[in-house]
């Protein structure tokens, strides 16, 4: 049946149920959190990515920005906000973002990881860290949906984090929203000092090419092995962290495609892809 899901009544009769599409899996860039108040293409693009998806019941936000020995999840019942910046506006420090949390949903992620004998825990107390509330900002403005983080792993194998990916895939056909949040490239290095709309560095240019095609062709080999197979892997990620949520959320989905493409301050990539 297309478009119904057909469930039988105990007493024999059948009743049906409007099927709602799937939610893909994500992966976004945030760049700098002065992506709020600079205007932009990818500002653009993620304040009209929410609003053209199925609303999610909740989202698990797997940031770069939360970095632990094992897969964490946070279950805040009302998480605040993590200014984890230093040397911006000071309009940055006065947002908010009172998205609840959702505890039940931080349990059923531990259990989903541990299912697959991947060790984890929970976080009880856990803030929303920049990776998570400034794209969520743009996409969810009124911020009624509750959101979870998933911490990375950077000192465990991109392996690894597929597998987290894996393991979370049954979330996605529960209403639940898997955004991945780190960054396409990410050498801060070269960040600073460099206009907002400076053209791409070479290095950058080049290994986001090579990261949208691999993506596209669903080439999971050599993305499992980024830093040897990707042109000027390490100089575009000297660490791992914003590069591991895009491995998350390939694990939870099938095949690959580009959403959007641009960079900011020529050394970051502000790719973003989704998987079905």
């Amino acid at each position: 049946m297309p478009e119904a899901d057909r469930l039988r009544h105990p007493g024999g009769g059948m009743r049906y149920h409007a099927m709602k599409p799937q939610l893909p899996s994500l992966f976004i860039s945030h760049g700098a959190p002065t992506l709020l108040i600079e205007p932009g293409p990818t500002r653009d693009f993620l304040a009209a990515l929410g609003a053209g998806m199925e609303r999610p019941r909740a989202i698990v936000c797997i940031s770069a920005h939360w970095t632990t020995p094992a897969p964490l999840a946070a279950s805040t019942p009302q998480p605040g906000l993590i200014y984890d910046f230093g040397g911006f506006p000071d309009e940055l420090y006065r947002m908010t973002y009172p998205a609840p949390g959702d505890p039940p949903l931080a349990g059923r992620i531990a259990s989903l990881l541990q299912n697959q004998g991947i060790e984890t825990g929970l976080e009880p107390s856990r803030g929303l860290d920049h990776g998570a509330w400034v794209p969520l900002r743009l996409m969810y403005p009124h911020a009624d949906i509750p959101v979870v983080e998933l911490s990375v792993q950077p000192r465990l194998s991109p392996a690894h984090h597929l597998a987290i990916g894996a393991a979370l895939r049954p979330l996605r056909e529960e209403g639940v929203l898997i955004l991945a949040s780190g960054s396409a490239t990410h050498n801060l290095r070269d960040f600073f000092g460099r206009a907002v709309d400076a053209p791409p560095l070479d290095y950058a240019r080049e290994f986001d090419d090579w990261l949208c095609a691999a993506v596209e062709t669903n080439d999971r080999a050599s993305l499992l092995d980024y830093g040897k197979q990707g042109p000027h892997a390490l100089t575009n990620h000297p660490t791992p962290e914003h590069f591991l949520p895009l491995l998350v959320a390939m694990g939870a989905g099938d095949a690959g495609r580009t959403l959007h493409r641009a960079f900011t301050y020529g050394a970051i990539s502000m790719t973003a892809f989704a998987w079905e």
